[in-house]
């Protein structure tokens, strides 16, 4: 992989950064690229588009398949990106399981794990911060098997009430608990290790989904004492295709096969048929291979940068956009302070539709996401039906937040 344009140190430089991502090289409306919809999907750098390009020109072949020279490159590859993911988060050897996406992983758990494991009297525990991707598949579930389901309310600040669990916990016996690291919509850091220990105290099951995670910070899965965690490629600065779920051994075992096919067979007679091992009894037909090399591509580039350089960039991007938007009247921020949140601001400005907000900002080159961010129960939560939100990464500047503001001024005297 080529070198990324400045190397780990406590500071990052995001305007040389920035030199890696050829989609900037472009104008939109005749102005600079400012893309502040990372939380969405992130752009991609050179080393990991080279990455792949590299792969399918000098070594695809289909995977575990075939003996011959490209089949072994392939191989390699691959394996080498499940090696490098494994590292990423701290995992054990054959705990990482190659996904479409973060949605898949947690629906690998819900069905494969869940429906064997839940029934009448269990309480399954989502919270109203959750991405619909980490609500309605044990919404589903809970359903399906019998079992109650609850959510751990917010209070004010968009943060967790952790004083309710007493009285949710009175509704069944807690079977599994399903929690976001990091809030997609308000950013609000979720206290997970505290969470997975008193989910643990009552033989619970800890799901994370730490899709808006991942990408932002260092991420341990030992030290955040859970049972699975689920992120995806397309949000730190990898493909689309291809997503992350880590599980302990013990639990990835005892668990049922998601889908059936090819790879995921061990042996097959018409009287039976055996599983593969971990994890690849959980990864059934062709892979998304080249998405994997570009997977861990993006790892290598976040790993050089510095995921604690980032951590900090976007905790001084967050708190000056904090400040800037607070000046805008008529616009109501969403969320814990920003000493308390991770890169991602939602807000409503009044009288004017998130979606218009969101196209007369895009006149000015400038991408933010307007809507209800796979979050309705959060939005009846906060009594809205939807925001706009501005997320953050490693390429944002903070000029690219001063446009943002003049865009609102501008949609605030237009709908006025």
């Amino acid at each position: 992989m080529g070198r990324v344009a400045v190397t780990a140190q406590p500071g990052l430089d995001a305007r040389r950064l920035r030199a890696d991502f050829p989609i900037f090289e472009q104008a939109i409306h005749g102005k600079p690229l400012a893309y502040l919809d990372s939380a969405n999907s992130s752009q991609k750098p050179r080393q990991v588009l080279e990455a792949m390009r590299r792969f399918y020109e000098t070594s695809y072949a289909n995977v575990h398949r075939a003996v011959y020279e490209l089949g072994v490159r392939s191989d390699a590859a691959y394996d080498g990106a499940r090696e490098k993911a494994r590292r990423f988060v701290n995992a054990e050897p054959g705990e990482v399981v190659f996904t479409r996406n973060a949605t898949e992983g947690l629906n690998l758990v819900a069905y494969a794990w869940g429906l064997d494991n839940l029934g009448p009297g269990d309480l399954v525990l989502v919270t109203e911060l959750e991405h619909h991707s980490n609500f309605v598949p044990w919404q589903y579930i809970a359903g399906r098997t019998g079992a109650d389901f609850a959510a751990i309310p917010i209070d004010e600040h968009g943060e967790l009430r952790l004083d309710a669990l007493d009285e949710l916990e009175a509704r069944g016996q807690v079977k599994l608990v399903a929690c976001g690291l990091v809030s997609n919509s308000l950013g609000t850091v979720n206290p997970v290790e505290r969470l997975a220990g008193w989910a643990h105290e009552r033989g619970a099951v800890m799901v994370v989904d730490a899709a808006q995670a991942a990408p932002h910070r260092p991420l341990d899965v030992q030290a955040l004492g859970c049972d699975f965690v689920a992120f995806t490629g397309h949000k730190m600065c990898g493909p689309s295709g291809i997503g992350v779920l880590w599980g302990r051994r013990e639990l990835l075992e005892r668990m049922s096969p998601f889908e059936l096919g090819g790879e995921m067979i061990r042996k097959v007679t018409l009287e039976r048929t055996t599983w593969n091992d971990v994890p690849h009894k959980f990864e059934a037909g062709t892979p998304p291979i080249a998405q994997a090399v570009g997977l861990g591509a993006a790892v290598d580039y976040l790993t050089e940068v510095g995921l604690e350089a980032v951590e900090r960039h976007e905790a001084e991007l967050t708190a000056y956009a904090w400040g800037r938007l607070s000046e805008i009247p008529g616009l109501t921020l969403y969320g814990p302070p920003p000493e308390r949140r991770a890169g991602i601001i939602s807000f409503n400005l009044d009288g004017v539709h998130p979606h218009d907000v969101a196209q007369v900002v895009d006149a000015e080159g400038v991408a933010v996401r307007a809507g209800h961010h796979c979050n309705q129960p959060l939005m009846t939560s906060l009594g809205v039906d939807a925001t706009t939100r501005a997320s953050f990464y490693l390429y944002t500047l903070p000029e690219e937040i001063d446009r943002l503001v003049e865009g609102l001024q501008r949609a605030r005297k237009l709908f006025s």
